[in-house]
Protein backbone atom coordinates (compact mmCIF):
# COMPACT_ATOMS: atom_id res chain seq x y z
CA UNK A 1 0.00 0.00 0.00
CA UNK A 2 1.20 3.48 -0.66
CA UNK A 3 1.84 5.36 2.71
CA UNK A 4 1.07 8.64 0.94
CA UNK A 5 -2.22 7.98 0.05
CA UNK A 6 -5.63 7.85 1.82
CA UNK A 7 -8.99 7.12 0.85
CA UNK A 8 -11.39 9.94 2.65
CA UNK A 9 -14.27 8.45 4.71
CA UNK A 10 -17.79 9.76 3.38
CA UNK A 11 -20.85 10.68 5.76
CA UNK A 12 -24.35 9.40 4.70
CA UNK A 13 -27.67 8.90 6.01
CA UNK A 14 -28.06 5.24 4.60
CA UNK A 15 -27.90 2.49 7.39
CA UNK A 16 -24.76 0.44 7.76
CA UNK A 17 -24.36 -2.93 5.78
CA UNK A 18 -23.31 -5.80 7.49
CA UNK A 19 -19.86 -5.77 8.65
CA UNK A 20 -19.55 -1.98 8.07
CA UNK A 21 -18.11 0.49 10.99
CA UNK A 22 -19.05 3.17 12.01
CA UNK A 23 -15.84 5.54 10.96
CA UNK A 24 -14.24 3.23 8.59
CA UNK A 25 -16.43 2.43 5.75
CA UNK A 26 -18.56 5.39 6.20
CA UNK A 27 -19.32 7.74 8.77
CA UNK A 28 -23.13 6.73 9.76
CA UNK A 29 -25.41 9.96 10.68
CA UNK A 30 -28.88 10.82 11.20
CA UNK A 31 -30.58 13.55 8.00
CA UNK A 32 -30.80 15.96 10.57
CA UNK A 33 -27.12 16.09 11.38
CA UNK A 34 -26.45 15.54 8.05
CA UNK A 35 -28.79 18.36 6.73
CA UNK A 36 -27.21 20.82 9.92
CA UNK A 37 -23.58 20.11 8.50
CA UNK A 38 -24.70 21.16 5.08
CA UNK A 39 -26.19 24.31 6.76
CA UNK A 40 -22.49 24.70 8.05
CA UNK A 41 -20.73 24.49 4.73
CA UNK A 42 -18.64 20.86 6.25
CA UNK A 43 -18.73 19.68 3.05
CA UNK A 44 -16.02 19.77 -0.07
CA UNK A 45 -18.86 18.05 -2.09
CA UNK A 46 -22.19 16.43 -1.16
CA UNK A 47 -25.27 14.61 -2.84
CA UNK A 48 -28.37 12.39 -2.58
CA UNK A 49 -28.27 9.18 -4.37
CA UNK A 50 -31.10 7.71 -3.81
CA UNK A 51 -32.71 7.92 -0.52
CA UNK A 52 -29.99 8.90 1.43
CA UNK A 53 -27.03 11.46 1.56
CA UNK A 54 -23.13 11.21 1.06
CA UNK A 55 -20.79 13.99 1.67
CA UNK A 56 -17.18 14.23 2.28
CA UNK A 57 -16.10 16.31 5.02
CA UNK A 58 -13.51 19.65 4.68
CA UNK A 59 -11.80 19.51 7.70
CA UNK A 60 -10.92 15.98 7.07
CA UNK A 61 -9.76 16.35 3.61
CA UNK A 62 -7.48 19.69 4.40
CA UNK A 63 -6.18 17.79 7.65
CA UNK A 64 -4.78 15.07 4.72
CA UNK A 65 -3.73 17.36 2.84
CA UNK A 66 -1.65 19.19 5.51
CA UNK A 67 0.10 16.22 6.09
CA UNK A 68 1.33 16.18 2.49
CA UNK A 69 -0.91 13.08 1.76
CA UNK A 70 -2.72 12.35 -1.38
CA UNK A 71 -6.69 11.84 -0.99
CA UNK A 72 -8.85 9.71 -2.43
CA UNK A 73 -12.54 10.70 -3.12
CA UNK A 74 -15.14 8.20 -4.13
CA UNK A 75 -17.62 10.72 -5.77
CA UNK A 76 -19.49 10.69 -8.33
CA UNK A 77 -19.62 13.06 -11.67
CA UNK A 78 -21.80 15.81 -9.38
CA UNK A 79 -19.09 15.46 -6.66
CA UNK A 80 -16.16 15.61 -8.89
CA UNK A 81 -17.74 18.71 -10.10
CA UNK A 82 -18.36 20.15 -6.90
CA UNK A 83 -14.54 19.61 -5.53
CA UNK A 84 -13.21 20.99 -8.92
CA UNK A 85 -15.23 23.90 -8.60
CA UNK A 86 -13.28 24.69 -4.84
CA UNK A 87 -10.11 22.80 -5.60
CA UNK A 88 -9.44 23.29 -9.18
CA UNK A 89 -6.05 21.49 -8.61
CA UNK A 90 -7.57 18.01 -8.06
CA UNK A 91 -7.04 15.47 -10.29
CA UNK A 92 -9.97 13.10 -11.76
CA UNK A 93 -9.63 9.68 -12.35
CA UNK A 94 -12.82 7.80 -13.30
CA UNK A 95 -12.84 4.23 -13.17
CA UNK A 96 -14.83 2.11 -15.70
CA UNK A 97 -15.90 -1.66 -15.69
CA UNK A 98 -14.82 -4.03 -17.69
CA UNK A 99 -18.49 -4.24 -19.23
CA UNK A 100 -22.05 -3.54 -18.37
CA UNK A 101 -22.02 -7.55 -17.44
CA UNK A 102 -18.76 -7.39 -14.61
CA UNK A 103 -20.86 -4.69 -13.34
CA UNK A 104 -24.04 -6.15 -12.52
CA UNK A 105 -21.89 -9.56 -11.62
CA UNK A 106 -20.23 -7.39 -9.07
CA UNK A 107 -22.67 -5.96 -7.66
CA UNK A 108 -25.10 -9.00 -7.75
CA UNK A 109 -22.14 -10.81 -6.20
CA UNK A 110 -21.76 -8.26 -3.21
CA UNK A 111 -25.10 -10.08 -1.99
CA UNK A 112 -26.24 -7.16 -0.74
CA UNK A 113 -29.21 -5.45 -2.65
CA UNK A 114 -32.17 -6.83 -3.95
CA UNK A 115 -32.75 -7.08 -7.61
CA UNK A 116 -34.72 -3.68 -8.12
CA UNK A 117 -32.03 -1.57 -6.08
CA UNK A 118 -29.23 -3.80 -8.31
CA UNK A 119 -31.14 -2.46 -11.40
CA UNK A 120 -31.25 1.27 -10.27
CA UNK A 121 -27.86 0.71 -9.76
CA UNK A 122 -27.07 -0.35 -12.93
CA UNK A 123 -29.14 2.45 -14.74
CA UNK A 124 -27.31 5.09 -12.51
CA UNK A 125 -24.05 3.63 -13.04
CA UNK A 126 -24.71 4.13 -16.90
CA UNK A 127 -25.21 7.54 -16.46
CA UNK A 128 -22.52 8.22 -14.49
CA UNK A 129 -20.48 6.19 -17.18
CA UNK A 130 -21.56 8.99 -19.87
CA UNK A 131 -18.95 11.63 -18.28
CA UNK A 132 -16.22 10.25 -17.98
CA UNK A 133 -14.47 12.11 -20.52
CA UNK A 134 -14.96 15.14 -17.61
CA UNK A 135 -12.01 13.52 -16.04
CA UNK A 136 -8.01 13.71 -16.47
CA UNK A 137 -7.85 9.99 -16.35
CA UNK A 138 -9.91 6.70 -17.26
CA UNK A 139 -8.48 3.48 -15.61
CA UNK A 140 -10.30 0.17 -17.23
CA UNK A 141 -11.07 -2.15 -14.12
CA UNK A 142 -10.70 -5.52 -15.60
CA UNK A 143 -7.63 -6.63 -13.92
CA UNK A 144 -7.54 -5.42 -10.40
CA UNK A 145 -3.88 -5.30 -10.32
CA UNK A 146 -3.42 -3.83 -13.59
CA UNK A 147 -5.89 -1.27 -12.50
CA UNK A 148 -3.77 -0.66 -9.51
CA UNK A 149 -0.08 -0.18 -11.22
CA UNK A 150 -2.05 2.46 -13.27
CA UNK A 151 -3.57 4.23 -10.13
CA UNK A 152 -0.45 4.58 -8.58
CA UNK A 153 1.15 5.74 -11.73
CA UNK A 154 -1.08 8.57 -11.86
CA UNK A 155 -0.47 9.29 -8.24
CA UNK A 156 3.40 9.13 -9.24
CA UNK A 157 3.36 11.47 -12.07
CA UNK A 158 1.23 13.78 -10.46
CA UNK A 159 3.75 13.98 -7.47
CA UNK A 160 6.29 15.12 -10.07
CA UNK A 161 4.40 17.88 -11.57
CA UNK A 162 5.55 21.47 -11.51
CA UNK A 163 3.59 23.00 -9.61
CA UNK A 164 3.94 20.72 -6.71
CA UNK A 165 7.48 20.15 -6.89
CA UNK A 166 8.12 23.91 -6.42
CA UNK A 167 5.51 23.95 -3.34
CA UNK A 168 7.07 21.23 -1.70
CA UNK A 169 10.72 21.89 -2.52
CA UNK A 170 11.04 25.54 -2.75
CA UNK A 171 14.13 26.05 -0.15
CA UNK A 172 15.74 23.16 -2.70
CA UNK A 173 14.93 24.61 -5.76
CA UNK A 174 16.24 27.94 -4.50
CA UNK A 175 19.47 26.08 -3.33
CA UNK A 176 20.24 25.00 -6.35
CA UNK A 177 19.53 27.68 -8.54
CA UNK A 178 21.75 30.13 -6.53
Amino acid sequence: ADQQVRISVSHTTRAPRTGEEHGREYFFVDVDSFLDMIAEDAFFEHAQVFDNYYGTSKQAIFDMLDQGLDVILEIDWQGARQVREQYPDAIGIFILPPSLAALEERLTGRGTDAADVIARRMSKAVSEMSHYDEYEYVIINDDFEQALGQLKAIFAANRARTALIQDIHRDLINDLLS
